[in-house]
């Protein structure tokens, strides 16, 4: 059987290939894997499209990986230091290019009828819950007309794919070097847990931790083992142990009596305040990796005001 060939472009593409593509299209593809794309295909290269959404090579490469293995089909030719478009590519990019510029003028006519400034502060879930949303109220008093927008991720800034203004993580790994990187707070964890568990479980000397459960997250497992180290507790078993996937997990089962947690002063400041949690051993605290904020290449003009504002709290130990 011989197909007639419909032409696009420099392309040929049969019509078994066209009704292909038109039903992986009724399907909805992940967005963000979609920009990358559209960036990698209008530069013919994943080094600039990287460049352009403000991410790592390998962040571009892993979500147009993903966009094929959901399409079904290769849109790029791998070749030795370039790409090339394919058929089903060269299709694709034809129909997504106009519909993610009439996505973006749509969001661009919402925000001119908006009086509201937008700014979005990408920070890890447990900072957002014990650090910066409780200290939201004092931002929104001091700049009324922005709106801030919190972003959580798990990944560093690097590999984040959403769009930020400003971003807080600890430590200088994992930073895009177009970011300006400036220091935060500096931190330490301590030993806490309820003021109910210490009364029924006095903790006043390193011997008394093999009394007590202990919690950990699995991003920061090692610790207890570190702490331990450190100050020089005793070998032994511990009564327990209790592992969950973040740390806000780890703060709140300590707050409801499940054991003893390592906690970083930073995010338990309120905890503290409330007598919601109590540090039995103050003195035995272990320096972690201070925080860094940093603002993107096209950050909004509101980030600045998140930056004062940042630097303010610091100052001001809070």
């Amino acid at each position: 059987m011989v197909h007639r060939r419909t032409r696009v472009g420099q392309t040929t593409l049969t019509p078994a290939m066209r009704e292909k593509i038109a039903r992986m299209l009724l399907r909805e593809p992940p967005l963000n894997a979609v920009r990358a794309f559209a960036a990698a295909a209008r530069h013919l290269s994943f080094t600039r499209a990287a460049q352009e959404l403000h991410v790592t090579h390998s962040a571009v490469s892993r979500q147009i990986k993903s966009l094929e293995e959901f399409l079904g089909v290769a849109l790029f030719e791998r070749r030795i230091r370039q790409v090339a478009l394919t058929a089903e590519g060269q299709q694709f990019f034809a129909e997504v290019e106009p519909a993610l510029a009439q996505i973006g003028a749509a969001a661009r006519a919402l925000q001119a009828q908006s009086p509201a400034r937008a700014v979005r502060i990408n920070v890890r879930p447990s900072f957002a819950v014990r650090w910066l949303i409780p200290r939201l109220p004092s931002f929104v008093e001091r700049y009324p007309d922005i709106e801030p927008q919190v972003v959580t991720s798990t990944v560093m800034p690097e590999q984040a794919i959403d769009s930020f203004d400003i971003a807080v993580r600890r430590g200088l790994g994992g930073w895009p070097p177009s970011i300006d990187v400036r220091p935060f707070l500096e931190d330490e964890v301590m030993v806490v847990g309820a003021p109910a568990l210490f009364k029924a479980h006095p903790l006043a000397d390193l011997r008394a931790l093999a009394s007590h459960v202990l919690l950990s997250a699995k991003t920061r497992k090692d610790d207890w083992d570190a702490w331990k180290k450190q100050v020089g507790a005793p070998r032994g078993k511990p009564a327990g142990r209790l592992q969950f996937d973040h740390l806000h997990f780890v703060l709140q089962a300590a707050v409801d009596g499940l054991g003893i947690a390592l906690a970083p002063a930073s995010l338990i400041a309120h905890d503290l305040a409330s007598g919601r949690l109590q540090s039995p051993l103050p003195a035995l605290r272990m320096t972690l990796d201070r925080y860094y904020y940093g603002l993107a290449p096209d950050a909004a003009p509101e980030a600045a005001c998140v930056a004062e504002w940042f630097e303010n709290m610091q100052r001001q130990g809070a």
